[in-house]
């Protein structure tokens, strides 16, 4: 077992010239995922992000940024392949210890891809630079689902669970662990179209002429989810997000259909097995399915910044948390504005029961010292 020396500060601190946390002290990273570090105590403290997603009392509303994970510059010049900086044990935790290191969010994402059960299914893909994903073949046949296995994680993606099982230990309860899946019909859409899609014609095709075709490919993600998400909990994720992102390509009637019941079946087999394991739903552009989501059984539903925080409470009912929902390019904008538009946006979802997030992923571009000042900011608030 080769090791190298590191301080694990990440690229991110490096380009904001933050220094080190004072209590950091340098060890020796192994390439088998292990680390050669003093031992450190359990701390029994529950994440403030559980307690906000369970809807129990909390000072404040919990923080994290989707992609946050997302300045590893130096990482992808030596490591260009996104599936080999996604699926390298090393490179998943220090890509998802980056921002960890630097801002302390309540959450922590573990750096993935929804695609990345795919291969363990007999679905061959990559992840191009500059095209994004590509289905080698694409799904289009009942004679193609034939094909699909069910999901497998412990054979097809150990080092997801070695991963998770590493950044349980190093975040060490300060902040939740968070895994993730995409949904059954966000999958479908990619392995049917091949890829990212505009129009999405070739799914809705099969959809509307070959229902039970689609039904029987959407039946192997939602049995294949289930399973991932079981999985990344007994590996260490405390929480779980499911990206449903071309669900609201749908209408609400082909939602009911398509999407729905295999969201729902998946939150019910997870439940059964892991009752205390939040869940959180995020559809971009969900704005005409609100009141639709919560009947998935998720614990929390994140909205983007497309709908109105207050609007969308109220929408949602009083059963559920709310994640979001600050628009991303916000980030552009003044420390001034910044400062304005999150504490609107926790006025707006009102006291406990939210956990502040943009609207969707932090644009490319965006300036870190006003990531670093949205953090702040957050941190700064209470009830």
């Amino acid at each position: 077992m080769s090791c190298i020396y590191s301080t694990s500060v990440s690229s991110i601190s490096a380009k904001l010239n933050f220094t080190a946390l004072p209590n950091h002290k340098p060890k020796f990273v192994c390439s088998l995922g292990g680390a050669v570090a003093e031992p450190k105590a359990v701390n029994a403290t529950e994440p403030l992000l559980l307690n906000a997603a369970r809807g129990k009392e909390v000072e404040r509303p919990p923080v994290w940024l989707m992609r946050q994970a997302g300045s590893y510059q130096t990482l992808c010049e030596k490591h260009p392949s996104f599936r080999e900086r996604s699926e390298n044990v090393d490179l998943v935790v220090e890509i998802s210890l980056q921002p960890w290191k630097v801002f302390r969010p309540d959450g922590v994402i573990l750096f993935s891809d929804i695609l990345t059960p795919l291969s363990g299914m007999n679905i061959p893909f990559d992840i191009v630079k500059g095209k994004g994903p590509i289905i080698f073949d694409p799904i289009r046949s009942a004679a193609d689902v034939e094909k699909v296995r069910e999901f497998t994680p412990d054979e097809s993606v150990p080092y997801v669970g070695e991963a998770l099982t590493i950044l349980r230990k190093e975040v060490n309860n300060e902040a939740a662990l968070l895994g993730f899946v995409g949904a059954p019909f966000t999958l479908a859409s990619y392995v049917v179209e091949g890829g990212s899609s505009k129009h999405f014609s070739k799914i809705k095709r099969l959809a509307f002429s070959e229902p039970k075709v689609l039904h029987a490919l959407l039946q192997k993600f939602a049995t294949s989810m289930a399973k991932y998400i079981q999985y990344q909990a007994d590996k260490g994720a405390q929480a779980v997000q499911i990206f449903d992102s071309w669900a609201t390509e749908l209408s609400p009637v082909d939602f009911e259909e398509f999407s729905l019941p295999y969201l729902k079946q998946i939150v019910d087999t997870v439940k059964r097995t892991h009752p205390n394991l939040p869940l959180i739903l995020y559809a971009s552009g969900s704005g005409g399915l609100i009141e639709r989501l919560p009947l998935t059984g998720v614990d929390v539903v994140s909205l983007d910044w497309t709908v109105d925080m207050a609007e969308g409470r109220r929408r949602l009912g009083p059963n559920v948390a709310v994640q979001g929902n600050v628009d991303p390019g916000v980030l552009f904008g003044s420390k001034e504005f910044i400062t304005e538009r999150i504490k609107d946006t926790v006025r707006k979802a009102g006291n406990g029961k939210h956990i502040l997030n943009l609207g969707h992923g932090i644009v490319v571009g965006t300036p870190e010292e006003n990531v670093a000042h949205f953090f702040e900011v957050a941190k700064g608030l209470s009830y």
